[in-house]
């Protein structure tokens, strides 16, 4: 299940894990179920085609050379988005624009919905999971180490700002290498790091009243809750168990979380159709554990699509 923000009058953004459409939300995780009625309410009236505004704009720099087997999957796949997605090109918070605004890095909260105790050793230790997976999507955007399609970043930095807990005795440590925050709850009593510092909230940019300013701002959060089955992903985040996660840290693949910012990014799920010759790939849950050729091509066929509005 994917939860995306809600921009002004509630912008719908994609990639839902269950179901495979949009909706618009607050930073939470819902039961399927209200997911698939917030979906058929959100539906109702939209046009059901995207127009892709960079269609009338010059494509002579377009670099688009999927291999022969994936270009019709790879179609398939597009026209299902642009006929699916309620807001694909108006929705500015995906993944892609993070890391834009940012100039080539994105920051991430921790969001510690546990009383298991984290020492720093093994916050350190989720800290380098987080950004050895994040930089598997990010080295997917590269052709022998440039950018593919006019991606203008060969390093995409992962920076953790913050942990969230409910009482900070379960963080085990005392040096100030991250903001702490301790007892900002969200509506179903999560914690959370300061709302003022999260783009989730300030899609504007404005971090004025951010105790640390834009520098300590975040973009996402890796809500790790103790007892949650699956996972969960938006442009607010990733969400999955606590003991799943750490459970994984020495796996070459944490795939739950891969596939969640597959969704971050845009990508949508595939439970109820496959792409032409396509069984197993990671953003088809449970057929592939790891980054799939086909997904590959998927993320830079998204960007593809979006670079139109940086200018490149």
């Amino acid at each position: 299940m994917a939860v995306f923000s809600a921009v002004a009058a509630l912008l719908l953004a994609p990639g839902l894990t269950t179901p495979s459409s949009a909706q618009p939300a607050i930073d939470a995780a819902r039961t399927e179920a209200a997911v698939e009625q917030a979906v058929e309410k959100a539906a109702e009236g939209m046009t059901p085609v995207a127009t892709d505004p960079a269609a009338s704009k010059a494509t002579a720099a377009d670099v688009w050379n999927p291999p022969s087997n994936l270009v019709q999957p790879l179609n398939e796949v597009w026209n299902h988005v642009s006929s699916t997605y309620p807001d694909l090109y108006g929705f500015r918070n995906y993944g892609w624009d993070q890391i834009m605004a940012n100039r080539g890095s994105v920051n991430y909260c921790v969001r510690w919905e546990s009383d298991t105790p984290v020492s720093a050793a093994l916050r350190d230790q989720i800290h380098a999971a987080l950004k050895k997976q994040f930089g598997k999507w990010m080295a997917a955007m590269l052709d022998n180490g440039q950018g593919h399609n006019a991606w203008p970043y060969t390093n995409v930095p992962v920076n953790i700002v913050g942990w969230a807990v409910k009482n900070r005795s379960t963080l085990q440590w005392t040096d100030n290498s991250v903001d702490i925050y301790t007892g900002i709850l969200d509506g179903a009593g999560a914690p959370q790091c300061s709302p003022d510092c999260g783009r989730f909230f300030h899609q504007d940019g404005n971090y004025s009243r951010c105790p640390g300013g834009a520098a300590r701002h975040y973009d996402q959060s890796l809500w790790l809750t103790e007892g949650f089955q699956g996972g969960a992903g938006g442009d607010w985040g990733q969400r999955m168990g606590r003991a799943y996660f750490t459970g994984a840290l020495g796996q070459e693949n944490i795939h739950i979380y891969l596939h969640e910012v597959g969704h971050t990014f845009g990508l949508d799920d595939f439970y109820d159709w496959t792409p032409t010759g396509q069984c197993c790939f990671l953003m088809k849950a449970g057929s592939a554990a790891q980054i799939t050729e086909f997904d590959k091509w998927m993320f830079r066929d998204f960007w593809r699509h979006l670079k139109y509005r940086y200018g490149l």
